[in-house]
């Protein structure tokens, strides 16, 4: 059997005084904390932040994110740098749709690039441009060949010569 507490009756008692109370005398209610002049200014720095700085902050976010194969590429030496920048400058002209095969081909290593050129990691453009210089000097069989072919020359123009003073005539 159950019987009637004497806490629950008088929670339930206060629950409704109080209920009664705040319908009889309600408080003031305002729509905004803000005086109306602050909340005109307030909606008006809204208003520019989002006409304004979120179109600039998310191109940029956008454009940054692009190029994180690139610079990962870079980072690692891939040997394929420059193809993977074109890439992620048509990803962003593509909408995207281009850069989740950039980053793959920024963190794979290319397969057959180490068989053609003996390494599988870039060297920078300037140290290359260093390294040929010296490189430069001919090697001794070049210059015999360079020698006979400029004598051939010689030896032609002579001979071009001795036909044009023969289809000329005597003189």
């Amino acid at each position: 059997m159950r019987t009637l507490d004497a806490g629950a009756g008088l929670r339930s008692f206060s629950r409704r005084v109080m209920a009664v109370v705040f319908t009889v005398f309600p408080a003031v209610a305002r729509a905004s904390l803000l005086p109306p002049e602050l909340e005109d200014t307030v909606a008006d720095i809204i208003a520019w932040v989002v006409l304004v700085v979120t179109p600039i902050a998310g191109i940029t976010i956008f454009w940054l994110v692009h190029i994180l194969p690139e610079k990962i590429a870079e980072k690692r030496k891939h040997p394929q740098v420059q193809a993977i920048h074109t890439l992620c400058l048509l990803s962003l002209f593509f909408g995207g749709l281009l850069w989740p095969i950039a980053w793959l081909w920024a963190y794979t290593k290319p397969v057959m690039y180490k068989l053609a050129y003996g390494t599988d990691v870039a060297e920078p453009e300037h140290d290359a441009r260093e390294a040929a210089a010296p490189q430069a000097a001919p090697k001794s069989a070049v210059v015999l060949e360079m020698r006979l072919l400029e004598q051939k020359i010689a030896e032609l123009e002579t001979q071009l010569a001795q036909q044009a003073n023969a289809r000329r005539g005597p003189s």
